[in-house]
């Protein structure tokens, strides 16, 4: 009986099988990456008993650590996002992680489970992750733009962006990742602070406060247009080359 081991059905999950390659060119390398941190800790544990509920801003969250961090965005309604979902989604993962990921914001499984990435697109993330020997939880942070869902799953608004933006601000602060992939246009441009085609800033090296910043496609496009994985493919392949320095 033919088996498929778990690392080639990943890559047919990717539309990657047989591994595509420029006549004359190797393939790059992602056998050998950083070492990965801990056991992810999961960003919906329940909060300190006693902490108050107050509603805060988001203007004066420098110096927060995570509890507190936990607490704010829990407790936000910054914008008119916050009225309209089920619960904030924090993110998850490893909270000194090397690897951090960046979509748009929550959808319908996210709300209800309060974790990002947990549905068709999520299970895409997984093995976009395990196609470059990662895994969800270890080294890996996993975080949106905006924490509350928008109506319909439309992209969120410029105001709604500007509320919650500093709360990921301080996400990346208290991770201090070596590398951060955005996924997707909204996630890019909200990093970048400026407005450009995706098509335009994928496939190159970018920084956001002097880390390195890879943009690719956010997996939920890759499920409607599964022709572009190869696209991302090819991206998270430079982004394992800027790891290996």
């Amino acid at each position: 009986m033919f088996i498929v081991n778990r690392e080639e059905a990943v890559l047919r999950e990717l539309n990657l099988y047989p591994l595509w390659k420029k006549r004359g060119q190797a393939v790059p390398a992602i056998q050998s990456l950083p070492p990965v941190g801990a056991e992810a800790v999961n960003a919906t544990e329940p909060l300190p008993v006693g902490e108050s509920v107050a509603l805060h801003s988001t203007d004066d969250i420098t110096g927060l650590a995570w509890p507190e961090l936990k607490l704010r965005v829990r407790d936000c309604a910054k914008c008119k996002l916050r009225a309209g979902c089920t619960q904030t989604v924090f993110g998850v993962g490893d909270e000194q992680a090397d690897w951090l990921f960046v979509g748009e914001g929550p959808g319908a499984d996210e709300d209800a489970q309060g974790e990002p990435f947990v549905g068709q697109a999520g299970r895409l993330l997984d093995n976009m992750l395990m196609s470059i020997k990662l895994k969800r939880g270890k080294g890996v942070y996993i975080g949106n733009i905006v924490k509350c869902r928008p109506p319909g799953n439309r992209t969120p608004e410029a105001e709604e962006i500007a509320a919650c933006l500093p709360y990921l601000k301080r996400q990346i602060e208290l991770v201090q990742p070596k590398i951060i992939i955005a996924l997707g246009k909204t996630a890019a441009t909200a990093l970048l602070g400026k407005d450009a085609t995706l098509a335009s800033l994928r496939g190159k090296l970018h920084e956001y406060q002097s880390i390195p910043l890879i943009i690719t496609y956010h997996p939920a496009y890759l499920l409607r247009t599964p022709s572009d994985k190869l696209k991302a493919w090819q991206d998270l392949c430079l982004a394992v080359k800027t790891m290996e320095g």
